[in-house]
């Protein structure tokens, strides 16, 4: 049936068809969000390949971790080590944003470090857990605590995996 067949239908059944659309913003309509930045990488050979940014300031190899049966090679990098660092960073500066909120003054020492671990789930195939480990040198253990907590709220990262992937938090 031809599109033009096909919107005739759809006009009798009361319904509209969309207007044909380039497949890459086809692709953005269920955003449910405003974007203000796009962030673009494509990979090539799975996890044993390459991945580069549109921009060109992420060109990265990658490598099967040797844990899960790969051969591990030096100088590459792997997904979860890519999550990591994203999350890490991410939170970091949503704990700038809560603590600006919760007038809490962050020493720059302050620290993010997620350890993503990949294992197989219980319903089958592989999950995703996160450990963020905060540090925050001079700032009291329930002064952070609240700032962590209100930062989970605020990142997209931790948005993202809400409902999917275990994410704990750990101030120390």
């Amino acid at each position: 049936m031809t599109a033009s067949i096909a919107r005739v239908f759809a006009a009798r059944a009361g319904a509209r068809l969309p207007r044909a659309v380039p497949a890459f913003a086809a692709s953005r309509r269920f955003i449910s969000i405003k974007p203000m930045y796009t962030a673009e990488v494509t990979a090539t050979g799975g996890r044993n390949g390459h991945a580069v940014s549109s921009d060109n300031v992420l060109d990265v190899g990658l490598t099967f971790p040797k844990s899960l049966g790969g051969p591990g090679l030096p100088g590459k990098t792997n997904p979860e080590q890519l999550f990591a660092a994203g999350y890490a960073a991410c939170f970091q500066g949503a704990m700038g944003l809560a603590a600006k909120g919760l007038k809490v003054d962050l020493p720059e020492s302050n620290t993010v470090t997620a350890a993503v671990h990949i294992g197989q789930h219980p319903e089958g195939g592989f999950g995703l857990g996160v450990e963020l480990r905060v540090s925050v040198p001079g700032v009291d253990k329930a002064t952070v605590q609240k700032v962590v907590d209100e930062a989970h709220g605020i990142c997209p990262y931790s948005r993202a995996t809400r409902g999917n992937v275990e994410v704990k938090l750990v101030v120390v």
